[in-house]
């Protein structure tokens, strides 16, 4: 059984580059204080780490 993350978006995206851009659209943010589930696997955390200033990663 895998754990799940929350990942909620608290800072703004303006300024980032396209890969960070990209990066938080495939999560599935879009906005400030958004909050999603993932699951937990190593893909995901290295999305997470290139955009670990945007974001706030609690266990689910």
């Amino acid at each position: 059984m895998s754990t799940t993350l929350k990942v909620t978006q608290f800072k703004s995206k303006n300024g980032s580059d396209r890969s960070q851009l990209d990066t938080l659209r495939s999560i599935g943010l879009r906005r400030i204080g958004q909050t999603v589930e993932v699951k937990d696997t190593p893909q995901m955390r290295g999305m997470l780490h290139k955009v670990r200033h945007l974001v706030e990663v609690d266990e689910a």
